[in-house]
């Protein structure tokens, strides 16, 4: 199931269930695992892409060894918002995905998160263009689940019960 935001993903969670984040290549997967506390992206490993199957395989080991409940996928909007062929290639991906794996998604806007990754690794660490190339995409993919796990928490009232009435008091009686 798709899901249309961080709010409706978390109501999908189970308790202590991470979430994954993917970075969709041609060539690679770059895949990021949340903290159990939903706080901090992690990158976690890097797939090189050869088969379908192999692929799915792969990701649904990880969903288990690491008890994911959700997970969010880069979509690469074009730079005007619009919806181009890597985005196509993303909901083909997520159709067939979903035959295997049975989790929330949530597509997330991750325009230019390669190029800040890149950026990132070039200034700040001064990274070789070898190691760069060994290290971007599963980074680009905790920079893009980053993004949506500071979306959620900023939406997230961590003191609020999402069962209680807003309109009552803790005597159940209407506030004035």
């Amino acid at each position: 199931m798709i899901c249309n935001d961080t709010q409706e993903l978390l109501r999908f969670l189970t308790p202590a269930a991470r979430v994954l984040g993917l970075d969709l290549g041609t060539k690679t997967i770059g895949v990021a695992l949340s903290d159990v506390g939903l706080q901090i992206a992690s990158p976690y490993s890097l797939i090189s892409r050869k088969k379908f199957t192999r692929d799915i395989a792969e990701l649904s080991a990880i969903v288990t060894k690491q008890n994911v409940g959700g997970i969010i996928i880069g979509f690469p909007r074009e730079l005007d918002g619009t919806v181009g062929k890597a985005c196509h290639r993303v909901y083909a991906f997520v159709d067939e995905m979903q035959n295997y794996i049975d989790l929330p998604i949530l597509l997330w806007d991750e325009r230019l998160s390669t190029n800040a990754v890149e950026r990132i690794l070039i200034e700040d660490v001064d990274m070789t263009r070898k190691r760069r190339a060994q290290v971007v995409d599963k980074t680009a993919a905790a920079y893009i689940l980053q993004g949506a796990l500071d979306n959620l928490n900023l939406h997230t009232d961590p003191g609020a019960n999402p069962d209680d009435d807003d309109d009552e008091d803790e005597f159940g009686d209407e506030e004035a």
